[in-house]
């Protein structure tokens, strides 16, 4: 069985910390270098649910896209929610490793893995890392349909093959408009609108859309008509606990390991119900 030093140093060659954003917290955050580790849990957030899932499996490493601790801390006392964390961690031999903005840009990424649950095809990344020679890290996807759908035909697509949450999907613009091109961008994404316009795609599929910049940019639809479809952030996320999971799984049997690689399918979005608006039009907004 491997020792968690040599995971981790695989893990690294996937999505390098180097590569992560400067204000971003990624990195091994518990873990003791020399325990071997059997089984690995993916999942999107480090909560406490998940933590008692990784106990449940008897899962030496937890893999978690979201990070613990973001903006540092100065106790890890069992008195608040993250300090339970880290002591269910400990108590219990399980490590945990955070690949967040480094993974976002990976080659494959987590736009990538969106992508995939789409069935649509990737044409390059919507920001280019430009330390990539080869152009194919970055920020979001730009992807192409094997052949074009309505807005509404591709919002129905995107709630069936994404995991189900509250929100489901919102959509923005002319629901009949044709749809050819797509950006999508794991998580928050209404920072990229104007590498949108730029790339001339059809349609912007994201999460947590806010109104303002959401309205300011559809008001210059004169300009670029295209629809905004937003999803809730675990969902656009979690496909690539999948990914990671088959990179993983690869790795481990490339070296001979004999590693149990697991995904959660513990549904961590925050929201737990949706009320719609009375509406005859299934896209219409929720409250």
């Amino acid at each position: 069985m491997p020792r968690l030093s040599e995971v981790i140093a695989a893990l690294e060659t996937l999505w390098p910390a180097e590569r992560a954003e400067s204000w971003d917290a990624v990195g091994t955050v518990a873990g003791d270098p020399d325990q071997e580790v059997t089984r690995v849990l993916f999942a999107v957030d480090p909560v406490q649910e998940i933590v008692d899932e990784a106990v449940k499996l008897g899962a030496g490493l937890l893999v978690t896209h979201h990070p613990l601790y973001l903006r540092g801390t100065t106790t890890v006392a069992a008195t608040h929610f993250k300090g339970r964390v880290v002591h269910t961690l400990i108590k219990n031999d399980i490590a945990l490793h955070v690949a967040h903005t480094n993974a976002d840009t990976a080659d494959p990424g987590v736009s990538d893995a969106l992508a995939s649950a789409l069935d649509l095809r990737v044409t390059g990344p919507l920001v280019p890392d430009p330390t990539d020679p080869e152009g194919r890290r970055g920020l979001g996807r730009l992807c192409a349909l094997d052949h074009p759908v309505t807005v509404r035909e591709f919002a129905a697509r995107a709630a069936a093959r994404l995991p189900a949450t509250a929100q489901g999907i919102r959509v923005a613009g002319d629901p009949e408009a044709l749809v050819r091109t797509v950006a999508v961008s794991g998580g928050s994404g209404d920072s990229l609108f104007d590498h949108v316009r730029a790339a001339g795609a059809d349609a912007f599929l994201t999460a947590d859309l806010r109104h303002h910049p959401a309205s300011e940019f559809l008001a210059d639809r004169a300009h670029s008509p295209l629809a905004l479809l937003d999803a809730a952030h675990w969902a656009t996320e979690w496909p690539w606990c999948e990914l990671a999971a088959s990179q993983l799984d690869e790795i481990s049997d490339r070296h001979g390991w004999d590693l149990r690689v697991h995904v959660s399918k513990t549904v961590t979005d925050p929201w737990t119900a949706h009320a719609a608006s009375a509406t005859s039009d299934p896209l219409g907004a929720p409250n």
